[in-house]
């Protein structure tokens, strides 16, 4: 899995890992933050959360259009220092409840999107183009699986940051986190929530109001977006990281780095000229690969929305079992580190690393029998953001299994085509949202108990799904992209998302209004319909593609690709 692979590949990956550890902890806490400083219910807030979503996904489409005129490096670069600002301006505690808030709000957000869309797309771009190498282009979807699981590393303890800093604002001021607190005490400050529901619902959660009760709650929301603000900053320090790595790693990639102007009437991109109809080909391919994929992420992309709203309201603030410890970052990791030792103690050919193996496998044995042992029983204070750490480690976890499972069936010659995959992602994706309709039909309207086990098992499925879309969609991108459209292609990609992220509102629309279980059915039946219309269109993707199995040029309905151009 790591063999084979330019140097370069792991110093873009660190970089990216940092940026997505920062945005991932912005992202946690982002539906709360808004809910609990400006006391937005869960339609307007849905709102606000989908159309940065989507402006986060839709800028790498002009990110892209400007990396092929300028330079994508320099593009990457311009876009951490931008993406700074942004969380800078978030981490600056300002009035709850404000108009002036919510305007430095929008200007933050702004930023951090413009960033991001010049950041994100061009670095995979420029990962891609390390294989453009003959050495290393056998490698392609083992290295964007790998570049994949490290942005998940970042994003598997962003959580636990942002929950941290709430924590220590709220502690520092003798308060503690209750996730009905927020929506009453905005209530009560509304006029449409009794004091006497505060109080109560403080007493229950250990706290003592006073006579004031309208001071207390502002003081309570306040001093939770504080914290919010707090993991904000954190974001900032995470990109300043990201920055150094990428800065420090140049030696690895500069190979690969082109400015487009220096460049002017010379070949630009890598990789063979293509005919006007190649080209067309190329590009039809992936814009229907493109129309699924925004169904795909619009489903995918709840864990902020309507799968945090369940966490918050639905699900019991409690676990017991084996279950407890999954809400301990550190447990995850080590059972993350124990997968790799594993790997490593079958595939290792010296005595030497199978005995390291062994140690590290003993190691993780005893670091989770420590936590087991010392997490209370039931776990209590379960906060909604932290059910987000479950979908990241599940990546990291299981990417060495996927890349091992997809290995076996290449050495057979059976491993499915790209769109294939994606088409079984969006099947994967409606078993997820199966299991969240059985765990909500006990629940009357949109407040209950249930398990947390509903959640997580949902994230675990959400993740096959993942796996097989989101790191081979990019993977595809980057190598059925006409050579000098890998920008905008690549940015095509993340358009898609965009319209998918902004699509995400509808669930948190629709939230209170009809059954929870109703709800998982009309995700399902998008999940489905997309991956009948992929499947009705498959032959026509693999040949344009140079997928299909026993395809050649020969073979091809207008002979647009040849194999050896498809991994170019």
């Amino acid at each position: 899995m790591f063999n084979n692979q330019p140097k370069g590949l792991y110093v873009l990956a660190l970089a990216n890992t940092g940026e997505r550890f920062g945005y991932y902890t912005m992202l946690a806490i982002f539906l709360l933050f808004l809910q609990a400083k400006f006391g937005f219910d869960s339609t307007v807030s849905g709102q606000i959360y989908a159309i940065f979503l989507a402006l986060v996904y839709f800028m790498p489409l002009i990110g892209g259009w400007v990396a092929d005129k300028w330079s994508f490096s320099k593009c990457v670069v311009t876009g951490i220092c931008i993406m700074f600002l942004g969380y800078a301006v978030m981490a600056i505690p300002t009035g709850i409840r404000s108009t002036s808030s919510l305007v430095i709000l929008c200007t933050a957000l702004l930023l951090i999107s413009i960033g991001t869309g010049l950041f994100k797309g061009n670095l995979q771009v420029m990962v891609g183009d390390l294989y453009n190498d003959p050495r290393y282009s056998g490698q392609r979807d083992a290295a964007f699986s790998l570049f994949y699981m490290a942005i998940n590393i970042g994003s598997m303890f962003a959580p636990m940051a942002a929950t941290a800093m709430c924590k220590l604002a709220l502690d520092s001021n003798g308060l503690v986190y209750n996730a009905d607190l927020p929506a009453l005490c905005n209530g009560l400050l509304d006029g449409t929530v009794d004091a006497s529901a505060v109080v109560a619902k403080a007493s229950e959660a250990g706290m003592a109001v006073g006579s004031d009760v309208a001071a207390w709650a502002s003081d309570y929301i306040s001093v939770l977006s504080t914290g919010y603000s707090y993991a904000f900053a954190v974001a900032c320090g995470s990109l300043i990281v990201s920055f150094l790595i990428y800065f420090l790693g140049r030696s690895t990639y500069a190979h690969i780095i082109t400015d487009k102007k220096q460049a002017s009437g010379a070949t630009v991109a890598a990789g063979p000229e293509l005919t006007p109809a190649q080209t067309k080909a190329r590009v039809v391919a992936l814009l229907l690969v493109f129309a699924v994929v925004i169904f795909f992420w619009m489903v995918f992309h709840q864990n902020g929305a309507s799968l945090t709203e369940f966490a918050k309201s639905c699900t019991s603030p409690e676990a017991m079992g084996w279950t407890r410890i999954g809400f301990n970052v550190w447990a995850l990791a080590s059972v993350a580190i124990g997968v790799y030792a594993l790997f490593n103690l079958f595939q290792s050919k010296t005595n030497k690393g199978k005995i390291i193996s062994v140690v590290i496998l003993a190691a993780v044995a005893g670091a989770l029998t420590y936590f087991y042992s010392t997490t209370s029983d039931p776990l209590t204070g379960i906060q909604p953001q932290q059910y987000q750490q479950f979908n990241p480690f599940y990546v990291v976890a299981l990417t060495p299994v996927s890349l091992a499972f997809f290995g076996w069936l290449a050495k057979r010659k059976a491993e499915p085509s790209a769109p294939r995959k994606i088409g079984y992602g969006m099947i994967m994706a409606a078993v997820a949202y199966s299991v969240m309709m059985i765990g909500s039909l006990t629940l009357v309207g949109t407040s209950g108990s249930v398990s947390p086990n509903w959640l997580i098992s949902t994230y675990l499925l959400l993740t096959f799904a993942e796996l097989l879309l989101s790191p081979m969609g990019i993977s595809f991108v980057s190598k059925v992209a006409p050579p000098k459209l890998k920008g905008s292609m690549m940015g095509g990609w993340f358009a898609a998302t965009a319209i998918g992220n902004y699509l995400v509102s509808i669930p948190m629309i629709l939230w209170g209004k009809i059954p929870v279980y109703v709800l998982w059915i009309i995700l399902i039946a998008i999940c489905l319909v997309s991956a009948a219309f992929i499947f009705s269109i498959m032959k026509k993707l693999e040949a344009a593609t140079g997928d299909a199995p026993e395809t050649s040029l020969e073979e091809t309905a207008e002979g647009e690709l040849i194999a050896s151009e498809a991994e170019a």
